[in-house]
């Protein structure tokens, strides 16, 4: 296997920027979530939508690519069963053990459930339908919430191995080379599929996270894991990310700036405007255009920055690429928890923030470095080997 530093240390950034992502969005007014601060701002909408076009696709990205370095095609049944261990566990394991505070808290908050962790707990056990509105999935009786991203993965990730065998053809390399080689093709290529998704797909199947009938985000993820997988393993896709990651990087802060530019434009014109008789499928299409465009240079741009200064054994990496399975898993499950019992104190719109990231953080590490990395047999259900790997060593995740 092929070792790249700068993948696990990107995998590591992007872990923790999901951790302040869904700290901050308790803050951000008129965006749902589990469990809402009473200390809101709309300002945060405009940092949040920087970032949320494109976080997610780098998970899915990364993991494309780690597979494509892992070169697991001489051996797809017992890569497919590890897939399958490291990811469906985690997800079982966390569905009904690390998860459950999250809806108990989201249905004490808004009424429906009553307070009393412990009955909940037995009630939701048995995986059976909630009153209408008690918490997110409660038409299940079970919720996954954030670990939505394991079962998709897992999914993807058998797909992927069902196609191995003609991915790995002399002409889909060549294809992919040739896309690859060309700076017009691989910038245009890939964001033309994302725009034709958010075209077709997302006003009809708008993102649900509950795996059945989510087609628009399927769309999305599935080609953003598959481009990883299928340049991550070409030498010529790495030259020209690096080559291009000034080009890349414009382009990127040029098509978030259009696309947020034009929805200040859609708040702030006078209703008498000239520009507001102008068609709306003119401006719903620079929009999505924008949006695709952007998403597919910031990934490009990342790729080919983080090559350049990560590609290097940090002596934090081995310890944070065992690390983050564990804290994604935990991660939201403290913060609900912990907002939860910081809303009543009513600490102000800066003490509260404060606490709960560092509430969230600390939790994190306490959790991870005193038991789940010390437990031998708690180690598998956060995904990672029974056996704690050697200090000077990195193992990879199934992350």
């Amino acid at each position: 296997m092929t070792r790249r530093y700068d993948i696990d240390a990107l995998r590591v950034f992007a872990f923790a920027l999901l951790i302040l992502y869904h700290t901050a969005m308790a803050y951000v007014d008129d965006w749902g979530f589990h469990l809402k601060s009473v200390h809101t701002a709309e300002w945060l909408q405009w940092p949040m939508l920087f970032v949320n076009r494109w976080r997610m696709s780098l998970l899915f990205l990364i993991s494309g690519i780690a597979i494509a370095l892992m070169r697991p095609e001489g051996r797809l049944l017992r890569f497919a069963g590890l897939r399958t261990w490291r990811l469906l566990l985690p997800l079982l394991f966390g569905m009904f053990v690390i998860v459950p505070i999250q809806p108990y808290c989201e249905g004490v908050a808004n009424g429906h459930v009553a307070p009393g962790f412990g009955h909940f707990l037995l009630r939701y056990w048995q995986v059976r339908p909630w009153p209408e509105g008690s918490f997110a999935g409660w038409q299940y009786g079970i919720t996954w919430n954030h670990l939505w991203y394991l079962a998709y993965l897992w999914n993807y990730t058998l797909a992927l191995a069902l196609l191995m065998p003609l991915l790995g053809t002399a002409v889909v390399r060549r294809a992919v080379a040739f896309c690859a080689a060309s700076p017009m093709l691989l910038i245009g290529l890939p964001s033309a599929l994302l725009l034709a998704w958010v075209i077709w797909l997302e006003p009809i199947y708008p993102s649900t996270n509950a795996l059945v009938s989510d087609w628009y985000q399927h769309a999305k993820y599935a080609t953003v894991f598959l481009a990883g997988y299928l340049l991550g393993r070409e030498p010529v896709f790495w030259q020209r990310v690096v080559a291009l990651r000034r080009t890349t990087l414009w382009l990127a802060l040029a098509a978030v700036g259009w696309y947020l530019g034009l929805r200040i434009l859609g708040q702030v014109l006078p209703a008498d405007s000239p520009l507001r008789q102008w068609p709306e499928p003119f401006w719903d299409l620079q929009g999505r255009a924008s949006q695709s465009l952007y998403v597919w240079t910031a990934l490009l741009a990342i790729l080919g920055w983080g090559k350049v200064f990560l590609d290097r054994p940090f002596r934090w990496l081995p310890y944070c690429t065992e690390a983050i399975y564990p804290w994604y898993m935990l991660h939201q499950s403290l913060i609900i928890a912990l907002l939860f019992w910081l809303r009543p104190l009513q600490l102000g719109p800066w003490m509260e923030p404060a606490l709960l990231l560092a509430g969230t953080v600390g939790g994190c590490l306490l959790i991870h470095e005193l038991l789940i990395r010390r437990v031998r047999w708690l180690r598998p259900l956060f995904g990672l080997r029974a056996e704690p790997p050697a200090a000077s060593k990195a193992r990879n995740v199934a992350l």
